[in-house]
């Protein structure tokens, strides 16, 4: 028998398949990838990597700055394709009836693990003795009966909220002061520079845990979860993208974070050293091997090679 016909057909036959295989890629009414933003500088930091990389791999990234619950909502009816920032468990009465009507597809696996997300105070206020939730009604005439709270619709200021109603914690009386991340951010700047006590939602990662002495209260496990508020975060998709746009989608899903890289990430755009896509160009440039995760089974939009166009992307 001549093996060459057959070699050669064996040949062939790999090359197309292999070729087939590369040449996937996404239709072009997938080449607009609206990404969901909330304000929360991590949100704004892993979305930069995503839009980098979409960007590099041929497709057209935007982001809308909205709210908590119309970023779920904005994927459901299709005005959005993603959102990266579902954290778990602050965010699970929010994303419930989504669950139950199957218009959500949560990812499997957490695109950041290690996350935290509960009330915390200033040092001086927790050595002071302010050291639990059970605590906060204690010291209301140090806090001045207040909260801080972030943007309105949040799922912390919810949580904040509900427990004000349920007078939970005695903290009937309380009153909850809501307006931005910055703006929180700016208050508890002015309050630890005059030794005010204060209670706000903080959260890792995130520059504050470096730019503050902050410590995270004990005892909210019922409402911010166990282990003061340890957290997941996942990204979201409506049901049917794998189908529509799997390439796009598995690069999503591909996506893992960690919170070393996501806190110099934040850093870099508190001091504004660039776009949130630029900052995530130059930490490519210097990580590179975080690409061989990121790309995986992923091509450029039209078929080529991710990791090519992906490394031609970054600045030089």
């Amino acid at each position: 028998m001549n093996a060459r016909p057959y070699l050669y057909g064996l040949g062939l036959t790999l090359t197309l398949t292999s070729g087939a295989a590369l040449a996937a890629g996404d239709p072009p009414e997938c080449t607009a990838l609206r990404f969901a933003e909330i304000g929360w500088s991590d949100i704004t930091a892993t979305t930069g990597v995503a839009s980098a990389l979409g960007e590099a791999l041929g497709y057209a990234p935007t982001t809308q700055l909205v709210s908590v619950p119309i970023a779920f909502t904005g994927v459901k009816t299709g005005s959005l394709d993603a959102f990266l920032g579902y954290w778990s468990p602050s965010m699970d009465s929010l994303v419930a009836p989504f669950r139950a009507e199957g218009s959500l597809r949560i990812a499997e696996t957490a695109n950041l693990e290690g996350a935290k997300y509960t009330l915390a105070v200033p040092a001086y206020a927790y050595d002071a003795g302010l050291r639990t939730f059970q605590d906060i009604a204690r010291f209301k005439d140090q806090l001045g009966g207040r909260i801080y709270g972030i943007e309105p619709g949040n799922d912390g200021n919810l949580l904040i909220d509900e427990m004000i109603k349920q007078d939970q914690f005695g903290l009937g009386d309380f009153q909850m002061i809501e307006s931005s991340e910055a703006g929180m951010l700016t208050q508890v700047r002015r309050a630890v520079r005059s030794e005010q006590w204060l209670v706000f939602l903080g959260w890792a990662p995130h520059p504050m845990n470096q730019s503050f002495d902050m410590r995270y209260l004990d005892g909210g496990d019922e409402v911010f979860g166990p282990d003061q508020g340890a957290a997941q975060v996942f990204t979201v998709t409506a049901p049917d993208y794998p189908q529509r746009c799997p390439n796009a989608a598995r690069l999503l899903d591909n996506l893992r974070f960690d919170v070393p890289m996501e806190g110099e990430l934040m850093a870099s755009l508190e001091a504004r050293e660039g776009t949130p896509e630029e900052i995530a160009r130059q930490w490519i440039k210097a990580h590179p091997e975080r690409l061989d995760a990121w790309l995986e089974g992923v091509t450029t939009r039209e078929g080529g090679d991710a990791r090519a166009a992906v490394l031609a992307s970054l600045p030089q």
